[in-house]
């Protein structure tokens, strides 16, 4: 399988990324064991696909290890050529207090350590708690950081439009935030994208797929719950799901994109996703990896040949246009997490 140049995007002049990203937080617990063998072996299967880009965090329980173990493999079996064509974006989630350099550093320090890298590909910090002013010193000192070598670009993890404007004033080089956006929570379309476009800053979002919930596995079932949601993910996007509009409209949802995919000989996966990656601003979406466990690869490179048109668009904004506003009850982007 080899996947077409528009699968790729020239995020930075150092880095050209896969627009599908293999999301790692399904090793952070949850969502089942992971045999770190079997996720090596899957990692390879990814990236032997043309998915060489991971999205993973510090707090992903071994994630950042995986990729230094990954790391080290593909240098020992296939040189250092094959390791200069991935990426890893990882995320620095520190709890909210005073912030020094010294702190910083040995944070920055033990992703390096980790994932067996001299310079982070991608660092995206995530602040729990705004009225908490120290998140402008950590980022200060992360640039300092950067321009030491020790990380390439800075980025940013569910933070709202405004406090993102706060850090550009101060000076700050952001290239990317990282936020949830999908056909049930659109919420980036309202202050987001406009602000990232002006800044040229690009979004890679997550819960695109709603934790599997956008997919032919639900179509026409009754309402799952209680046991019914046995992963971290399906407990989330099914709550995002109640605030949005219910069951009953998104059954109406899934029915429309099956129809859309019908139409094109694809998944309703794949219209989820592709409806995102053609928002303004997205560079890319998360699709989550569970590795050693389950795989899609194939049905996610569908994406990259589908083409939505102006018929598909107006099937979906029908139904969109009866839920729910989400930025009027939750929010920006991110303020799920600091309610």
């Amino acid at each position: 399988m080899v996947l077409p140049k528009t699968s790729y995007l020239q995020f930075t002049p150092d880095l050209n990324i896969c627009r599908i990203l293999n999301g790692m937080w399904q090793v952070s617990g949850g969502h089942g064991r992971i045999d770190p063998k079997a996720a090596i072996e899957s990692m390879f299967k990814y990236v032997d696909a043309g998915f060489t880009t991971w999205d993973l965090a510090d707090h992903y329980g071994s994630a950042e290890d995986l990729i230094g173990e990954f790391r080290r493999q593909l240098l020992a079996t296939r040189g250092k050529e094959a390791l200069s064509n991935i990426q890893a974006f990882t995320k620095w989630v520190p709890r909210p207090g005073k912030m020094t350099r010294k702190i910083v550093e040995e944070n920055i320090n033990i992703s390096l350590r980790r994932m067996d890298v001299e310079s982070l590909d991608l660092m995206q910090f995530h602040w729990w708690e705004y009225r908490d002013k120290n998140y402008l010193d950590a980022l200060k000192y992360m640039a300092e950081l950067q321009t030491e070598g020790k990380i390439k670009h800075l980025a940013l993890t569910n933070f709202d439009t405004e406090h993102l404007e706060i850090i550009i004033k101060a000076g700050i080089n952001i290239i990317s935030n990282q936020v949830q956006f999908s056909l049930v929570d659109r919420r980036p379309e309202v202050n987001m994208i406009q602000f990232c476009q002006q800044h040229n800053i690009k979004l890679f979002t997550y819960g695109t797929l709603c934790g599997g919930f956008l997919s032919e596995k639900y179509l026409g079932k009754p309402e799952p719950r209680g046991f019914d949601l046995a992963t971290v993910s399906l407990r989330k996007y099914k709550n995002m799901i109640d605030a949005w509009g219910g069951w009953g409209l998104f059954q109406q949802l899934l029915s429309t994109l099956k129809q859309i995919a019908d139409k094109h000989g694809v998944s309703i996966s794949n219209v989820a996703v592709r409806y995102i990656l053609d928002k303004p601003a997205v560079g890319g979406v998360i699709v989550g990896a569970r590795l050693g466990i389950s795989e899609h690869l194939e049905d996610n490179a569908k994406v990259f040949d589908l083409t939505l048109d102006t018929e598909d668009l107006q099937l979906i904004d029908s139904v969109s246009r009866q839920s729910r506003d989400l930025y009027q009850l939750i929010g920006d982007c991110g303020d799920e997490y600091r309610r």
